[in-house]
């Protein structure tokens, strides 16, 4: 018996990168999929977002496992789209029992420099756009009565500070709190809502030209590799970078009932970046 079997999980930004990886990872453990991704523009995103095929693959990939997958265009600022979409999945699968809020941006820029829109739109995706995520489809976890769990991808950065990021780390910082105090509302649910925390993480929103310019400053135009050796800097263990699968076994032991009794925590793996 598979960890997850009959279960539900709704996962937000699921196209491509760690979202993706937690679809594959969860459906390999028995649960159906709800899955959403975007492919709305978004203006201060210096590098190229998911792709409608992108959000194609992750239906393949978690179909190859033998699961039932619903895929929508759904971006976490509308709450309407996110409410039928989950509407949808629930009506589909008959239930939900995990959510995994990690949809996300990355738009590094000078505090004092950075446009109202790049703030803005940081703020609106990566913390209010939780939140609308969270508002839409855990109230099915409730009406459900079986318990279930919430996980929201914040980051190391809510943790450690780097120059350029204040926006993003403001935003993953009050995804702590968000997750306290949902900790502590939906306890009387048996629903547990933790936070994951990763350092760096080699997917597209990290493997891009603004990033290695972030990392390498030193550089008119750093690569990958120049990029990675300023990244191991960061890290007390070896690594650069870690894979999504990384994250994704993190989440696994977080939603299932391998940590039925751990709520209101802030699960780091950082291969020691906050040391």
């Amino acid at each position: 018996m598979d960890k997850l079997d009959g279960k539900v999980a709704f996962i937000t930004g699921a196209a491509r990168g760690q979202g993706r990886s937690h679809a594959v990872a969860l459906a390999r453990e028995g649960a159906d999929i709800i899955a959403i991704d975007t492919t709305a523009k978004v203006g201060s995103v210096p590098y190229p977002l998911a792709t409608a095929d992108d959000l194609a693959e992750t239906v393949r990939l978690v179909e190859a496992t033998g699961r039932r997958i619903l895929a929508r265009d759904a971006d976490v600022r509308d709450s309407q789209a996110l409410a039928r979409a989950v509407e949808e999945g629930v009506t589909a699968f008959g239930r939900l029992d995990i959510v995994l809020a990690n949809a996300g941006i990355s738009t590094p820029a000078p505090t004092l420099e950075m446009s109202d829109d790049t703030w803005q739109d940081m703020i609106d995706i990566n913390l209010t756009g939780v939140w609308k995520s969270l508002k839409a489809s855990v109230p099915h976890i409730i009406a459900g009565g079986r318990g279930g769990a919430v996980i929201i991808t914040s980051s190391l950065a809510a943790i450690y500070a780097n120059e350029n990021t204040a926006h993003y780390s403001a935003a993953k910082a009050g995804l702590v709190m968000l997750m306290k105090v949902m900790a502590k509302e939906l306890a009387p649910h048996s629903i547990r809502v933790n936070t994951v925390h990763p350092t760096t993480v080699a997917t597209d929103m990290i493997l891009n030209d603004a990033t290695y310019r972030l990392f390498r400053p030193d550089l008119e135009n750093p690569t990958r590799a120049d990029f990675e050796e300023a990244a191991r800097t960061l890290n007390r263990l070896p690594v650069a970078a870690l894979e999504p699968e990384d994250i994704s076994n993190a989440v696994l032991h977080l939603v299932s009932d391998d940590a039925k009794y751990v709520t209101g925590a802030t699960h780091v793996i950082d291969a020691g970046g906050s040391l």
